[in-house]
């Protein structure tokens, strides 16, 4: 079944041909999750850059370990999840001072996630979105 997107090429990117949109039409529903179950979960956690949970879906705590270090747990186990991060406000508006993040799981503790964020002098406290597939 022909997908009811549109095909409208996108500035700075080729249009696709006839035969490459009729095979990715046909990868749709053909999809199975890889490593992941059928019940799985998006969490999320949003977090200052002192370490406070602000909000979040199946977050349970997060703790500032040391300055742009961080953990963040979790409600079930995280160890085999995906995990996306990016540096962002906590609350409020505004933009959060620009940094980099890094995220892994959490060594000896399955239902937390190792969070780091850094600015160009190093480690530093910025406040953070973490959203983990599980």
């Amino acid at each position: 079944m022909p997908s009811p997107r549109s095909r409208r090429g996108t500035t700075g990117q080729p249009t696709p041909s006839v035969q490459e949109v009729a095979r990715v039409d046909t990868e749709i529903n053909s999809c199975s999750p890889a490593g992941l179950p059928a019940t799985a979960r998006v969490l999320f956690a949003v977090v200052d850059a002192n370490g406070t949970l602000v909000r979040g879906l199946g977050a349970t705590s997060a703790t500032r370990l040391a300055a742009g270090m961080y953990q963040v747990a979790f409600d079930q186990d995280v160890a085999g999840a995906a995990y996306v991060g990016t540096v962002g406000p906590a609350a409020g508006g505004g933009l959060a001072p620009q940094g980099v993040i890094t995220v892994a799981p959490r060594t000896g503790i399955a239902n937390a996630v190792f969070v780091e964020t850094h600015a160009a002098s190093g480690h530093a406290d910025r406040p953070f979105h973490l959203a983990v597939l599980a």
